[in-house]
C-alpha cells in the first residue's frame, strides 16, 4: 500500500514518493525559543515523528527541525530576566530538546539555528532584490508581494483576504500594506549582524526558507507545522524560496497538524488555559502525553482535558498490563518466526498510517495486538508479543519495560514499605482477616500506592 497524505496545497489527499528515490527530505518548524513552549506546540512534533518513522521504514529519509534564536520575543524575554539574549536561547532550546526527548520524539537529522544562517539569509535577500522580488527602504528589505501572483495560494485566500484578516504593519517604507520583512535593522543594545542594508537581523519568514535551501535543497519533498502558521509564515516562505530560486516549487508537500482546544475553546495566554508541557511532563506519565497527542487525526482540532490524559493513562495500563502478563513469554529470535510485517494487525496498523497518517485507527489496531498477545498457545504468544512490540515502535509507544511503566514515580514512595505492607495484607488475608486486609489497602492507597491482585499475585503501581 502506497503512503498517502493530504497536501494542504492542493487540499486533496495524495500518493506520496519522494522526488528523488534516494533522498526524502522533510522540515517542520521547529520552536521560538524564548520561553517553555504549551502542549499544543508539541501536537505537530509528536505526529510528524510517527510520519518520520514511517519515511524511514520506506526511504533515505533528511529531516530537518529548526530553532528559532533570533525574535523580538527571544530580546523581550531578555530585558525582563535582565539577562544576555544568547542565554535565554539557549536555556529554552534545550529543555525544549530534553521534553521532546521525554515525549518520545527523536532528535531530526538537522537542527539548524537561526543565527547560525546569517550569511545565507543575507545572500537570499541580495537575490530577491536582484530579481526585482524584493527592495531595500529605511535599513528594511521587504518582499514585494505585488509581484509574487501564486501569492495566497496556500490559505486559498486574497490577498485583499489576507491583509483584512492579519495584523499587518503599516509602514511608510512599505510600497503595499502585505509586503513583509526579510531584514531589519538593530539598535546596539539587541543583536544584529552587517549587511548591505547596515546593521540588522533577520524577518522571522526568510530564516526558514533559508535554513531548508542550505540543508535539503532548493526544492524539497515535505514542509509540516501547525495549521497556524499557514498564514503568513508559509505562505511567505513559499513567495521568497520560489522567487529566490527561479520559479522552482519549494514544497511539493505541506502537511498541517490542527490546533489544540481547552474545553472547546482555543488556548490563549488572554483566556488563561495554555497548559504548559514541561509542567505537565511533571505531573504525568510523558507517553500518556504522547497517546494523548496521537488519539485523534492530525489534521483535526483535539480537545485537551485531564479526562483525555486519565484515559490515555488508562488505556496504556491495559497494553503495558498484556506486556507484564507475558514477561515469563521470550519472543521468537527473528529467522525463527514469520514476518512480523505479515501480521494482520500489524498489517493493519501500518495501513492506518499509511491512510494519512490515521493515528486512531492505528491506536485500535495495536489494542487487537494486545488483545491478541494474550491468547493461544505460547508459541502463538511469542509471535503476538513480537508483533505488539512492532507495532507499537511505529508510534512510538510500548518502548519500556512493563515495570518502569507500572512503577512511574515510585520514588515518591518508600519501596521497601510498600513491600512490607503487601506481605502483610497477605498474611492477613491468608488468616482471613479482610478488616486488616483492607485497612492495609486504604493505607497503601493514602501513599499514592493502587495494587491489583493476579494469579502471579500482587503487583503495585503508583496511582494517578
Amino acid at each position: 500500500m502506497a503512503l498517502r497524505l493530504y497536501n494542504s496545497l492542493t487540499r486533496r489527499v495524495e500518493p506520496f514518493t519522494p522526488a528523488d528515490p534516494e533522498r526524502a527530505t522533510m522540515y517542520l518548524c521547529g520552536p521560538t525559543v524564548y520561553s517553555f513552549v504549551h502542549i499544543g506546540n508539541a501536537r505537530g512534533p509528536v505526529v510528524f515523528d510517527v510520519l518520520v518513522r514511517l519515511l524511514r521504514r520506506k526511504y533515505r529519509l533528511v529531516y530537518a527541525r529548526n530553532i528559532t534564536d533570533v525574535d523580538d520575543k527571544i530580546n523581550a524575554a531578555a530585558a525582563e530576566a535582565g539577562v544576555p539574549i544568547a542565554d535565554i536561547a539557549a536555556k529554552y532550546a534545550a529543555i525544549y530538546r530534553e521534553d521532546m526527548a521525554r515525549l518520545g520524539v527523536a532528535p531530526p537529522d538537522i537542527e539548524p539555528l537561526a543565527t547560525g544562517h546569517i550569511t545565507p539569509i543575507i545572500e537570499m535577500c541580495e537575490n530577491l532584490i536582484a530579481s526585482g522580488h524584493a527592495y531595500a527602504a529605511d535599513g528594511h528589505v521587504l518582499f514585494d508581494v505585488a509581484r509574487f501572483g501564486d501569492y495566497g495560494k496556500l490559505s486559498g485566500r486574497s490577498v485583499d483576504e489576507l491583509i483584512a484578516g492579519a495584523r499587518i504593519d503599516v509602514a511608510p517604507y512599505k510600497k503595499n500594506p502585505a509586503d513583509f520583512v526579510l531584514w531589519k535593522p538593530s539598535t546596539p543594545e539587541l543583536p544584529g549582524w552587517d549587511s548591505p542594508w547596515g546593521r540588522g537581523r533577520p524577518g522571522w519568514h526568510i530564516e526558514c526558507s533559508a535554513m531548508a535551501a542550505a540543508h535539503l535543497g532548493e526544492t524539497i519533498d515535505i514542509h509540516a507545522g501547525g495549521v497556524d502558521l499557514v498564514f503568513p509564515h508559509h505562505e511567505n516562505e513559499i513567495a521568497q524560496s520560489t522567487c529566490a530560486h527561479a520559479g522552482k516549487t519549494f514544497a511539493r508537500f505541506w502537511l498541517h497538524n490542527g490546533m489544540l482546544t481547552f474545553d472547546g475553546a482555543k488556548m490563549s495566554k488572554s483566556v488563561g488555559n495554555v497548559k504548559q508541557l514541561h509542567a505537565l511532563l511533571q505531573r504525568h506519565p510523558p507517553e500518556a502525553l504522547r497517546y494523548a497527542l496521537l488519539s485523534a487525526h492530525y489534521r483535526q482540532p483535539l480537545d485537551w482535558s485531564e479526562a483525555l490524559i486519565e484515559q490515555s493513562v488508562a488505556t496504556l495500563d491495559r497494553l503495558y498490563g498484556a506486556l507484564r502478563d507475558l514477561e515469563d513469554v521470550d519472543v521468537l529470535p527473528a529467522d525463527e518466526r514469520p514476518d512480523i510485517e505479515s501480521h494482520e494487525a500489524v498489517k493493519e496498523l501500518e495501513a492506518a498510517l499509511l491512510n494519512d497518517l490515521n493515528t486512531p485507527e492505528a491506536l485500535v489496531a495495536l489494542a487487537k495486538l494486545a488483545f491478541q498477545a494474550r491468547q493461544g498457545s505460547r508459541d502463538d504468544k511469542r509471535i503476538a508479543k513480537a508483533a505488539l512490540l512492532a507495532g507499537g515502535a511505529k508510534l512510538g509507544l510500548l518502548q519500556q519495560a512493563p515495570e518502569s511503566w507500572f512503577k512511574r514515580g515510585s520514588e515518591r514512595v518508600d519501596a521497601a514499605q510498600v513491600e512490607t505492607l503487601i506481605e502483610a495484607r497477605r498474611a492477613a488475608r491468608a488468616a482471613r482477616d479482610f478488616a486488616r486486609a483492607d485497612a492495609i489497602r486504604d493505607e497503601l492507597a493514602a501513599m499514592g500506592v493502587a495494587i491489583e491482585d493476579g494469579p502471579q499475585g500482587t503487583r503495585w503501581k503508583i496511582a494517578n
